[in-house]
């Protein structure tokens, strides 16, 4: 039989240590909470400085009204708090921290030393902890504010050290938290020191275009176009990207609920169905997010760390974000070059419009232009978040046999080149080509189906496999004159961690200074703008590995919708196509052939 052990009261040490558990995961949980600490004591300037990642130290300064002599063991004595009285109180949160468990938790796995001037007062005092033991305290030197001291994080606790990652993650993600909190709180000044050097300074009462521009490069925010929605009292803000921009991961959408930075499946669902039609599955726009409710529509205490909220009315929150974003999107559809970038406080020049001709349809993965201004809106697929919800879990598939919508009735068939018949066996193959539909779609007969091929989507399966085969040749082009480029912040880092993958890539790059990157070679497939282009959509983060790049370089490589083959031309893709691995479908994910049977095709013409 199982010994019954006797139930005993953990020690305060211990039991702060679990605490520490969920509201401390890694050094970017301290600087979230102390930093909203920072602000919820009305801070206007908030200073952090971070060495080794946050191992070593992290010390975040404000200047609110801090915490009166008496009161600094309470602040770090679990469960007391200043920020509720009462259990009415919960329904009514309008502060960041509330439940009095971060710094206590926090001195439970660090050396930690706070020292404070209250407001009213003018004196400051001081209060030192070692492992949740306080060692010191008394009067102490600073002109107003509070600041924060943490040294040896998780020092006392082993195990939780060899979970954090490399210095440069956890910086990263230091960095990242920091510039959450900012977006959301533009009254505020904010600075960040890592191993010595600033990193960035952002002075109070900026606007939301100029604070952005401090973490995101301009090409990125001359795409933003900014957008203000209110229904029923539940009211949605802030800027959209345009699809023209949109990157191959989600780390720049952003989403706050009543200024707090959360991680919430359903307004990412909203925001990708607001989008629907206009980016394909692996794509991501970039979007900074706000959304106001009442205070008691939403529970914010259903996570630890308050990341995740939960709301009383879902479908009006799904209802509102979309409608918010989607008055984004229509305003780019009618601006003349799409970017929105006039409306957010900036200026760029017209781009071309590059559309299918008479649908107005357009292709999504061919970077060379913007979408067309004049471009058919597809509405989002679930007009409510009911219909979302229903499809939310439904295995997706792609099924090759299933017929396309209709096209363009204007749209014809090229004719065959000169000397040419007008349909021309595959040699070797059971297919015959028929010629080419709307400059854009190759027809083919395979015995007795009909086999439509997306020309673009197929050069690029087979320019992507030829990048593997050669795997990184580096094989360049000089150029007579190098190109110069800025080089943003935030895009000398992408620049770093990508540099010996666009160097064998073919990219012969030279940095000139920290803020100019000089171009002496490019890949022998691109000409000078394309490479030029494609170095700009690599530093904006459309690719996360080397495979990513080269998919990249393959879809500003191929041929695009509205190009014009030659029969011959045409033979020579499908010949390579038709020997490519992975053949059925582009680098995208999207289908690269459409077939149908004798069968489907009754079925289509409602023969049967």
């Amino acid at each position: 039989m199982p010994v019954t052990s006797v139930i005993r009261i953990l020690p305060s040490g211990l039991k702060n240590q679990i605490a520490a558990g969920e509201v401390v995961e890694r050094p970017a949980s301290v600087v979230k909470e102390l930093v909203e600490n920072s602000l919820d004591a009305g801070g206007s300037r908030v200073d952090v400085t971070i060495e080794k990642g946050g191992r070593s130290l992290i010390v975040v300064q404000d200047n609110g009204s801090g915490i009166a002599a008496d009161q600094l063991e309470l602040a770090v004595t679990r469960h007391a708090t200043s920020k509720i009285q009462s259990f009415a109180d919960l329904s009514a949160i309008s502060s960041f921290g509330f439940r009095g468990e971060a710094l206590p938790s926090i001195a439970s796995v660090s050396r930690f030393t706070m020292t404070s001037c209250a407001q009213d007062t003018g004196d400051a005092s001081f209060i030192e902890i070692r492992a949740g033991e306080v060692v010191d305290q008394g009067p102490a030197a600073l002109a107003s504010g509070t600041r924060v001291e943490i040294r040896d994080l998780f020092s006392n606790t082993p195990a939780r050290l060899k979970f954090l990652k490399a210095e440069s993650t956890e910086n990263r993600r230091c960095q990242d938290t920091l510039m959450r909190i900012s977006l959301a709180h533009l009254k505020s000044g904010f600075s960040l020191t890592m191993g010595g050097r600033e990193t960035f300074r952002l002075p109070a009462n900026q606007d939301l275009p100029a604070r952005l521009r401090g973490f995101w490069p301009p090409t990125v925010c001359d795409g933003l176009s900014p957008f203000d929605f209110e229904r029923d009292g539940y009211r949605v803000h802030g800027a959209a990207g345009s699809p023209a921009t949109a990157q191959g991961r989600a780390g720049r959408i952003l989403l706050f609920v009543n200024g707090r930075p959360v991680q919430d499946k359903l307004m990412m669902g909203a925001v990708r169905q607001a989008y629907k039609g206009m980016l394909i599955s692996r794509e991501y726009p970039q979007i900074v997010l706000f959304l106001e409710v009442p205070t008691e529509d939403v529970d914010v205490n259903v996570h630890p760390a308050k990341l995740e909220v939960r709301f009383i009315d879902e479908s009006r929150v799904f209802s509102v974000i979309r409608s918010g974003i989607m008055q984004a999107v229509t305003q780019m559809q009618e601006s003349d070059n799409f970017s929105g970038a006039e409306a957010f406080g900036s200026s760029c020049e017209p781009v071309e419009n590059t559309g299918f001709p008479g649908g107005g349809h357009v292709d999504h993965h061919s970077r060379s232009g913007h979408r067309s201004a004049s471009m058919d809106f597809e509405e989002p697929k679930f007009s409510s978040y009911r219909e979302f919800k229903a499809d939310y879990n439904r295995p997706r598939s792609l099924d090759l046999s299933m017929p396309p919508t209709m096209g363009d009735s204007g749209s014809t068939m090229s004719a065959p080149g000169p000397g040419a018949t007008s349909a021309t066996p595959l040699a070797g193959t059971d297919f015959t080509y028929m010629g080419q539909v709307a400059d854009t779609y190759l027809v083919l007969r395979q015995g007795q189906s009909l086999v439509l091929i997306d020309q673009h989507a197929a050069h690029e399966r087979v320019l992507l496999a030829a990048m593997r085969e050669q795997r990184t040749k580096g094989d360049s082009q000089p150029l007579a004159l190098p190109l110069e480029m800025a080089v943003h912040p935030s895009e000398a880092e992408v620049l770093e961690n990508l540099w010996v993958d666009l160097r064998g890539m073919g990219f012969m790059l030279e940095m000139d200074g920290p803020a100019k990157v000089l171009l002496r070679g490019i890949p022998p497939t691109l000409d000078t703008g394309k490479a030029k282009e494609y170095l700009g959509d690599a530093l904006a983060e459309k690719a996360k590995n080397l495979d990513d790049l080269w998919t990249m370089m393959a879809c500003k490589t191929a041929i695009k919708a509205n190009q014009p083959l030659a029969v011959d031309e045409a033979l020579a893709l499908l010949e390579v196509w038709l020997q490519t691995p992975e053949r059925d479908y582009c680098p995208h994910g999207r289908p690269i052939a459409m077939r149908w049977n004798p069968s489907d095709l009754e079925k289509l013409f409602k023969r049967k």
